[in-house]
């Protein structure tokens, strides 16, 4: 389907792809806070141009027609309006996997030098974020993807729960890994992404899938983590899981996907020939289109092979204390409690989701949220917050 196109610009240095689904609650804040960044003025003072693509998939509310409303405002008001344009894509098949591919190969600018990818629920609190993102990549010739400090909206909070700061603290035991992507919101290099083709059945994580390949360079080595790096001064914000059914079926969710990353990335797609990894978003396209079920097979063999829902993938019921060793005594001490927890649920999760791929299945989400808190829920004070990490 071809985007609608709100504004005309000259040529994209910048295609930024926003993934909906159902984000009536949220999109109009999360496109707010995208306006309010610096890179618009920064490629306006160099003459050049960036698109905006929100791709909307499977929608039944009206987070399509949000969208227009806003992108029509800001192409009439905002002062570098002659420097990017506007436009979304409406498709009616649902999944960010898909739309993500659609982005990529078909509606982004063949000329973008860099890829934003952003989620239609965060906010994104700091002005200079994607300016700092995109320029670290200009900067550093060695990383083909930036990132910015995914913050929790529990971390502003004045007063937290118990589960608020066991969440928090297994957020600095996930950030104490090298080469972490958050899927939310990230920098990609567009001739790396590419190459880059979502199968179908990769289930929610992408971001799993998409860093083995960008840090070993389509596995011609081993992981170098520093293909992925931080950008200074880099922040947005999203809505943690805090209710104990939401926690468990979100892990349930990230086992699934790991599993599945496990055997492509460390079985499969290793006994692909050199030259056919080096084209890899053609050799998977063409694969998902004359065998739709190639992947749902090496999952069955997989789990059948396995046979204990402790063995879908090396290091499942160790990853949380491995991290837990990364950090100092002090905050090992104070993230005990968490990883603790996190084991307890780490076990149960790791059953529902052995069941539930054993039955054949691989589509699996949560369910949607309350969407992300409204801009004017995150206390102005907290905006300046930059000494925890969090994921």
């Amino acid at each position: 389907m071809s985007p609608q196109t709100t504004s005309a610009t000259s040529v994209a240095y910048v295609s930024i792809g926003i993934f909906a689904w159902n984000e009536e609650a949220s999109i109009a804040s999360a496109l707010h806070s995208l306006f309010r960044q610096s890179l618009f003025q920064e490629l306006s003072k160099r003459g050049l141009g960036c698109e905006v693509i929100c791709v909307v998939n499977g929608c039944t509310d009206p987070t399509p027609d949000i969208a227009r409303r806003v992108f029509d405002d800001q192409t009439q008001r905002h002062p570098d309006r002659s420097f990017f344009k506007c436009s979304v894509v409406n498709l009616s098949e649902r999944g960010k996997l898909n739309a993500w591919n659609q982005f990529v190969h078909i509606f982004s600018a063949k000329e973008a030098r860099f890829l934003v990818m952003m989620d239609a629920d965060i906010l994104i609190h700091r002005g200079e974020t994607l300016w700092n993102m995109v320029s670290t990549l200009e900067r550093n010739t060695e990383a083909s993807v930036s990132v910015d400090q995914p913050r929790k909206d529990i971390l502003f909070k004045r007063n937290r729960t118990m589960s608020d700061r066991l969440s928090l603290a297994a957020t600095q035991m996930t950030a104490a890994s090298d080469g972490q992507l958050c899927a939310q919101l990230y920098c990609i290099r567009s001739e790396v992404a590419r190459n880059i083709y979502l199968p179908k059945d990769l289930a929610a994580c992408e971001d799993g899938f998409i860093k083995h390949l960008v840090c070993t360079d389509f596995l011609r080595h081993q992981v170098k983590a520093e293909r992925i790096c931080l950008a200074p001064n880099a922040e947005h914000t999203f809505e943690a899981y805090t209710s104990p059914a939401a926690i468990f079926k979100n892990q349930k969710r990230q086992i699934i996907g790991q599993t599945i990353v496990h055997i492509l990335v460390d079985n499969h797609l290793k006994t692909i020939p050199l030259h056919e990894r080096l084209r890899l978003a053609a050799t998977l396209s063409e694969k998902d289109n004359s065998d739709p079920s190639w992947l749902k097979r090496l999952i069955r063999d997989h789990v059948q092979q396995a046979r204990f829902f402790w063995r879908l993938y090396p290091g499942l019921l160790r990853h949380r204390f491995n991290a837990l060793r990364k950090l100092t005594p002090l905050k090992r001490l104070i993230c005990l409690p968490a990883a603790a927890v996190g084991f307890v649920v780490t076990i149960v999760s790791s059953i529902m989701a052995y069941s539930f791929l054993k039955g054949g299945a691989t589509d699996y989400w949560p369910g949607k949220g309350a969407g992300v808190k409204p801009v004017g829920a995150i206390p102005a004070a907290g905006l300046e917050f930059t000494s925890q990490n969090s994921k």
